[in-house]
């Protein structure tokens, strides 16, 4: 087979979860932002942009031309991945200060969250894998993004349609709970590792509604501020515990080969980073930048790790396909 056919073949077979791996390469790209790594931040932007905008044609492509596999995907905690991918790099872009290019990509998040979650949540089990927290991820997703459009463009409603997302994310993520499978700790992938990434972007979206508020917009009255850096501090709190629990279930119950899945496990490392960094201002503990700033480079190399265990299996595709 041609070099090109085996390329569309390969990509054709792409799984809605493969998205998990755009959200890890911009939240990786906006974490090195945060520590000042501007040059290699837009390298890694640049990557996600383009895993994105392939993703994108290939979401529209099924929609048109192979609609039953599209509702099948779509009914898949993966599809979720499309909401969140689209909310990070709208998240990055406001930081480059392009505020048409994130609203735009907060407007397409924002259409294609209630279809995605209605299908989806419709369709869980009983015991779901660690993708079924991406409900919360995509709805967390909106907050973030809703707080920093609303802080870059001083539009106190953005704010408060931002909390309402925060809140029903908190929510999703308790109902989510209740269809984790436990048992995914010892034989997930990878995307079991999103029981944290849900509470570290809960987290990140916390700090973004405290750092949204100005002398201008006066969103919050002291109550309202104290209830967010509490609920803010108490998620990174347990996102650090859930690492440590993630981190022991890796030793005893190792998984050394590629699975795109993996995909889902650099996303909550460079989220984690992420909300770890914009909670240090938010919140008023000066610490937690250091921390932010090492939790960084534990998720790029986990990055580098996953992305060579990609290429080493796409290779391995092309060849039996040729």
């Amino acid at each position: 087979m041609p070099p090109l056919s085996a390329l569309l073949v390969w990509w054709a077979s792409r799984p809605p979860a493969a998205g998990a791996a755009v959200m890890a390469t911009g939240i990786l790209s906006m974490a090195l932002h945060l520590t000042g790594r501007e040059t290699l931040s837009l390298v890694v932007l640049a990557m996600a942009c383009v895993g994105w905008v392939a993703l994108a044609a290939d979401f529209v492509l099924r929609l048109l031309r192979e609609r039953r596999r599209w509702v099948a995907e779509a009914e898949t905690p993966g599809a979720l991945t499309a909401v969140a991918a689209t909310t990070v790099l709208g998240s990055r872009f406001a930081a480059l200060g392009w505020p048409d290019l994130s609203n735009a990509l907060l407007a397409l998040a924002a259409l294609l969250w209630p279809v995605l979650l209605v299908l989806v949540v419709r369709h869980w089990g009983r015991r779901m894998p660690g993708a079924v927290f991406l409900c919360c991820v995509a709805t967390e997703g909106l907050a973030v993004l809703s707080a920093t459009m609303a802080a870059a463009e001083t539009a106190a409603w953005l704010a408060r349609v931002g909390l309402v997302f925060f809140w029903l994310g908190l929510a999703l993520y308790a109902l989510a709970l209740t269809h984790f499978d436990p048992r995914q700790l010892a034989q997930g992938a990878g995307d079991h590792w999103i029981s944290a990434g849900a509470l570290a972007i809960s987290a990140l979206a916390g700090a973004k509604l405290l750092l949204a508020d100005s002398a201008r917009l006066y969103l919050w009255n002291n109550d309202d501020r104290d209830v967010l850096r509490t609920v803010t501090v108490v998620l990174l709190a347990i996102v650090l515990a859930a690492w440590l629990v993630l981190i022991v279930t890796e030793v005893v119950w190792p998984r050394f080969h590629y699975d795109v899945r993996r995909w889902s496990t650099v996303f909550p490392l460079g989220m984690t980073a992420a909300a770890t960094l914009s909670a240090s201002s938010a919140v008023g503990i000066p610490w937690l930048k250091d921390l932010g700033r090492a939790l960084v480079w534990v998720a790029a190399a986990a990055w580098l790790v996953v992305a060579l265990g990609a290429v080493l299996a796409a290779r391995a595709e092309f060849r039996k396909s040729s």
